[in-house]
């Protein structure tokens, strides 16, 4: 499968808001968002959340193939008392596996990333078994840390982390 990668812009609000509609109704444990309330937000929330890297620094990729349809996404932030950090990640079933898509898109996040502290961290549901899998494959490790689940009473969030 061709593909290729790049910054998520504003004016991708609309692929934006189709693919986390996606990652929602896939993965719902993922997120700390969930499908009703994503489905309640106005256009102008979805062209705020495209546009956001470009105004606060983070930053928001896009996997998207040949016929342009987006097969994945992730995201950096920076945390005030850990640094950079690993969100939103989600690709698509069908690109999953073997595509390459997951690994182009962490590195531009590790990138990203070394420009701005020697670590990256996540955060995932302790339960997300295939993505704890997956972060283990490309080097994180879990840290032993965790905090509540907001959205699973009873569950929760493993931290992990990866030297850039």
């Amino acid at each position: 499968m061709e593909f290729t990668v790049r910054a998520v812009v504003e004016a991708d609000w609309r692929e934006v808001k189709a693919l986390r509609l996606e990652m929602l109704r896939d993965t719902p444990i993922a997120y700390l968002e969930t499908l009703d309330s994503a489905l309640a937000e106005p256009d102008a929330t979805w062209q705020v959340r495209a546009a956001r890297p470009a105004l606060d620094g983070s930053l928001r990729i896009a996997a998207i193939d040949g016929s342009g349809r987006w097969i994945g996404t992730m995201g950096g932030i920076i945390d005030r008392h850990h640094g950079p950090m690993l969100v939103g990640v989600y690709v698509t079933p069908r690109a999953r596996g073997r595509q390459g898509v997951l690994d182009a898109m962490l590195t531009q996040v590790e990138q990203w990333a070394a420009q701005r502290g020697t670590t990256l961290r996540l955060g995932v549901h302790e339960d997300n078994r295939r993505a704890i899998a997956a972060y283990e494959k490309r080097g994180f490790i879990e840290t032993g840390q965790w905090v509540p689940y907001p959205l699973d009473p009873g569950g929760r969030e493993l931290e992990m982390l990866k030297r850039v």
